[in-house]
């Protein structure tokens, strides 16, 4: 027992991985004081690459498969320790495995506002957050520039590099895209493609590849997301100016209410006055353009004949009237604006 406890310790013939945990991008093989023997064999499992060093320099690489360690299948390694014909005794040799499948689900975010410019409000504030997916590509340039010789590397080791790589990024991927800062939100897809784009070369330079970004979220200054609301506010209404001046004394009316059922004092009171004074106004307008007959399109601006303006009937008349009437029962109208465009349409009948 105690020879062949010998033998087993001093001797390699099986070299495999079989990745005990998630999340390690490299691992060196145990050697201690054992030496490779002439023939063994060498598992590498699919998503996997194996990669000999000896005395600090790179030699082969093997890909997927069972491999038989002979100077055939180790030429590089075969010229480094000058080897003229088949070794025959064992050695020794650094071997490193590393994993190649896509490391999922990685977060970045900006735990700070990232000032970048943009072309209509000059330097404003962001905040973004999302996730993004790599691999190891160049396993000779990830061992060489990242995980060295230390027996294990993970993916959190490497994380806060990589997510500070990703912000970095951000004012490029702006720019990049060519959208407009308060369009980023509604974007996110574009904003996710430029931003795979600006950070992919500096991933390449660790001998990684950056499969995917996604941008969960894009989170707007309070002012800047004021004006957003105010747009938004535009195209349900279609952009039209007047449209949306009842809009937005529609959106008035409720805090009116609010502050009259809570007693809101003077300020309440303006408040209301305002809201009220405004909606008369636009609806005065709203019945005004009503009445006025509308021209063709395409012609020329002329004076109306007399007989084409007065085409309203008097049930039209009446109709408007009684709401009118209601108008100035509710206060919204005062009497002399009732008056003024009661004689206006009565004059619609003569």
């Amino acid at each position: 027992m105690a020879l062949m406890d010998f033998i087993k310790k001093q001797f390699i013939d099986i070299i495999e991985w079989t990745e005990q945990r998630d999340g390690v991008l490299a691992w060196r093989f145990p050697m201690a004081d054992r030496e490779i023997q002439n023939g063994a064999s060498l598992t590498v499992r699919e998503s996997q690459l194996a990669m000999f060093v000896d005395q600090g320099q790179v030699a082969d690489v093997f890909g997927p498969g069972m491999h038989r360690l002979t100077t055939q299948t180790l030429p590089v390694l075969t010229y480094l320790k000058n080897w003229d014909k088949l070794f025959q005794s064992p050695f020794k040799s650094d071997v490193y495995f590393f994993a190649t499948r896509q490391q999922l689900d990685r977060r970045w975010g900006t735990s700070q506002p990232v000032t970048i410019r943009d072309k209509d409000f000059g330097a404003v504030r962001l905040r973004a957050f999302g996730n993004y997916a790599f691999h190891i590509a160049d396993s000779k340039l990830f061992h060489t520039q990242v995980s060295g010789t230390r027996d294990t590397y993970t993916v959190d080791d490497l994380d806060g590099q990589l997510r500070g790589l990703m912000l970095q990024h951000i004012s490029d991927a702006v720019a990049g895209s060519g959208i407009p800062f308060l369009d980023l939100a509604a974007n996110q897809v574009e904003f996710a493609t430029q931003l795979r784009e600006a950070t992919g070369p500096a991933f390449a330079a660790l001998g990684l590849a950056l499969d995917s970004v996604t941008v969960q979220n894009v989170s707007l200054p309070e002012e800047l997301q004021k004006i957003l609301d105010q747009k938004i506010g535009m195209g349900m209404v279609g952009n039209d100016m007047g449209k949306f001046m009842q809009y937005q004394t529609a959106q008035s009316l409720p805090k009116f209410a609010e502050g009259a059922a809570a007693g809101g004092g003077v300020v309440g009171d303006a408040m209301g006055l305002g809201a009220g004074v405004a909606l008369g106004q636009v609806m005065a307008q709203q019945l005004q353009q009503g009445l006025q007959p509308q021209a063709p399109a395409g012609a020329a601006a002329v004076a109306p004949a007399p007989a084409a303006a007065a085409g309203v009937s008097p049930d039209e008349v009446v109709a408007l009237l009684e709401k009118l009437g209601d108008l100035k029962a509710k206060g919204v109208l005062t009497d002399e604006e009732f008056s003024a465009k009661k004689a206006e349409l009565l004059k619609k009948l003569v």
